[in-house]
């Protein structure tokens, strides 16, 4: 791939038609998107300069978060510069022809399938966990089967020609995932707008530590929007702590904050100086 095609590239985790396919063709519409097989694989996508940037689910209003990706990102040699919220809309794919009377069986994700547990339970359908959802529809189009749908995307549908038999059919109206943007070389906004600051580390192995490094945050009125333990390398001992703070480094009460928790932390590092996303202000403002 020559550099100028690289630049213009997106990676993502999936199959081509995957919700974190739709995200990346909805924020980067001139960018060409890269399925990868694993997380892994994106990350390295970028890397290794076949792709500029990597967008990668991290959390779902419904699901929560997403499985092994704080794991992986302090290992990715890669930093956010940016995030998005997409609005999750399932749909109800199958074969042209098919009729939402003849379905029997529903194929999808395992989170996707009990993100409509409602709608299949009320239409009698027996639903079949696959790998993933972009995956199922690619397997309906294969089988041929009109008594087999698939819950995936719009794009899904498009990309394997199948015809939505219901849209929107998920539970819960806020089903929302938020992605990352991530990128080879930091990327700091100027301060002044809402920004988010996100950093990894782990507390210093004395009483009360943890306690003592949030106390500056509070003390200095930074909001927390995250903070989230993992455990490192199979180690009950050895915690390692994700957090997102709205502010940004550079702000005078942030960094004092940062200083209090650098106190009693062995290891601390930023991973991403970025915008807010405009979704942020619109869900504070539904939760006043």
């Amino acid at each position: 791939m020559s550099e100028a095609a690289a630049a213009r590239t997106i990676a993502f985790q999936g199959q081509p038609g995957a919700y974190s396919d739709l995200a990346c063709r909805r924020v980067f519409p001139a960018m060409t998107t890269l399925p990868c097989a694993v997380f892994e694989d994106a990350f390295a996508a970028v890397r290794e300069g076949r792709a500029a940037l990597a967008m990668i689910p991290i959390e779902n209003s419904v699901a929560g978060r997403v499985a092994d990706i704080h794991h992986l990102m302090p290992d990715s040699g890669l930093f956010i510069i940016a995030e998005h919220f997409e609005r999750v809309r399932h749909h109800l794919l199958g074969l042209p022809g098919a009729t939402l009377d003849g379905i029997r069986t529903v194929r999808s994700h395992v989170h996707a399938l009990s993100q409509c547990r409602n709608f299949i339970r009320a239409h009698g359908l027996t639903p079949v966990i696959a790998a993933d959802t972009a995956g199922s529809a690619a397997e309906i189009k294969e089988r041929g089967d009109k008594s087999i749908a698939a819950v995936a995307s719009e794009l899904a549908g498009q990309i394997y020609g199948l015809v939505s038999l219901k849209e929107n059919i998920e539970d819960a109206e806020h089903n929302t995932t938020r992605f990352l943007i991530m990128s080879r070389e930091p990327k700091r906004p100027p301060r002044g707008g809402p920004t988010v600051t996100t950093f990894l580390f782990r507390v210093r192995n004395v009483p009360a530590a943890l306690y003592k490094a949030m106390g500056g945050f509070a003390t200095n009125g930074v909001n927390m929007t995250k903070l989230e333990s993992y455990m490192v390398d199979g180690n009950f001992f050895a915690t390692q702590f994700y957090a997102d703070v709205d502010g940004h480094p550079d702000d005078r009460g942030l960094a004092f904050a940062l200083e209090e928790l650098k106190f009693f932390s062995r290891e601390f590092r930023i991973v991403g100086v970025y915008p807010g996303h405009p979704f942020r202000a619109t869900f504070s403002e539904t939760r006043e």
